[in-house]
């Protein structure tokens, strides 16, 4: 199957997922994945032809698909769709942006917010934009520290900003079910780039925003 075919196919999948309407008795979304599930099933022990299962392994792939959707996104072509030439030079902040990710370690997923800014450089960028592109990397298998750094340098380079910072704060799952089960801690992580790396004043300025 050809790289545009596959594509295809991803994103067809990734907008059936959301479907809200009752599965067809005898759907099949994805056989091989629907086959993975089933086996993972009988392996903890389960009767996957029991009623509250047998439509489990269907359900799993189209929320695998969707979860998984930022395979198939590019955050390039959502900026560059968006941007408009405007002489502001004053910081742009897009905080408390929800999100939600799955740790590439365990497959548990991991949530919170990302705070987001940036110094325009003659341009500037629709605003949910900057939350589509968090997405574009949160639903991925993903650890924090590269979900940060992902989404400043996807900005850095094709906004063209004078700088970019991003802070997330997040709860894991892997951390609060499991392991040493610690229910209140969050990871903070942050990118900076440009004049945020470079200038304190800015990077002061950024963080006692988002704090604001």
């Amino acid at each position: 199957m050809s790289d545009k075919s596959q594509l295809s196919k991803m994103i067809a999948r990734s907008r059936y997922a959301t479907s809200f309407e009752p599965e067809p008795e005898e759907e099949v979304y994805d056989a091989g994945k629907e086959t993975l599930v089933r086996s993972m099933l009988c392996e903890i022990g389960e009767d996957p032809n029991r009623e509250g299962l047998r439509r489990t392994p269907l359900r799993v792939a189209k929320a695998m698909d969707f979860l998984t959707s930022g395979y198939s996104l590019s955050a390039e072509e959502i900026i560059k769709g968006a941007i408009f030439e405007e002489d502001v030079k004053e910081m742009v902040i897009v905080r408390d942006i929800e999100f939600y990710s799955m740790c590439e370690h365990h497959m548990l997923p991991f949530f919170g917010h990302a705070h987001v800014g940036y110094l325009p450089n003659g341009h500037v960028v629709g605003l949910s934009k900057v939350a589509r592109v968090v997405d574009v990397f949160a639903r991925r298998l993903q650890v924090q520290e590269r979900l940060t750094s992902q989404v400043a340098d996807a900005l850095m380079e094709h906004l063209g900003a004078h700088g970019v910072a991003v802070v997330i704060e997040a709860s894991h799952t892997c951390m609060m079910m499991r392991g040493v089960q610690k229910q209140r801690s969050t990871t903070v992580s942050s990118a900076m780039r440009g004049a945020f790396q470079d200038d304190p004043m800015t990077r002061s300025e950024f963080m006692s925003f988002i704090k604001s």
